[in-house]
């Protein structure tokens, strides 16, 4: 090993597996796998002894798991970037370990090329997506974050899509019809609209409520 290599560890709990990985790596003389672990813990007991530029960690690990194990590496201040690499892509997963402190987050069909150029740019302290990961990331971001309606407020907009004005609304809802107009501001401010209309639309949209006409 050289004074100018990545320093690594490898943690799978399938041998198989954790035997490919360093394998793999073999071939790439600017890294060094300097340990391998079959679970969590000893992954953490690794970089405590080794203090490695990069630790590869699967997810899923007895003993103890990769976000677990990511988050005592990452609070045992070594330096040590987290690179997970799993078959798992769930929303749940992708976000654990990133909260978590993980720096990156691979597939396991990920080809050696970008496995080697992940473990550089982890060891920089780049964030390192999987493609796939990425797309699911971005898509969640997209998504417009969730409204919560109060039942009354509810009652309220679903009397709005019914076409009823405020003084029916109020009659519906056995309420005055200023306190329906407080209650069309504070949806209106929740929906992000201005109007009824509009409320109605963004509504339905969201899936908050049904289409007129179709049920609820």
């Amino acid at each position: 090993m050289t004074t100018d290599q990545l320093r690594i560890i490898v943690a799978d709990d399938h041998p198989a597996m954790r035997a490919g990985i360093v394998a793999l790596l073999a071939a790439e003389p600017a890294i060094a796998v300097v340990g391998e672990a079959a679970n969590g813990q000893e992954a953490v007991e690794l970089v405590a002894g080794t203090s490695p530029d990069v630790a590869l960690l699967d997810l899923r690990m007895p003993v103890l798991d990769g976000v677990a194990a990511t988050e005592r590496i990452v609070a045992g201040g070594t330096g040590t970037r987290v690179l997970i690499l799993t078959t798992y892509d769930t929303d749940a997963d992708i976000e654990h370990a990133v909260e978590a402190g993980a720096v990156g987050y691979l597939l396991k069909d990920t080809t050696r090329d970008q496995l080697v150029d992940a473990i550089r740019a982890a060891a920089r302290g780049e964030t390192v997506l999987a493609p796939r990961v990425a797309q699911r990331l971005v898509a969640r971001m997209r998504q417009p974050a969730p409204v919560a309606l109060t039942a009354r407020e509810m009652d309220v907009l679903n009397a709005v899509a019914d076409g009823l004005s405020n003084p029916d609304i109020g009659r519906r809802l056995f309420i005055g019809e200023a306190t329906v107009k407080t209650h069309l501001l504070r949806i209106f401010a929740k929906l992000d609209v201005s109007d009824r209309t509009h409320a109605v639309v963004v509504a339905i949209e969201r899936g908050l409520i049904k289409r007129p006409g179709s049920g609820r």
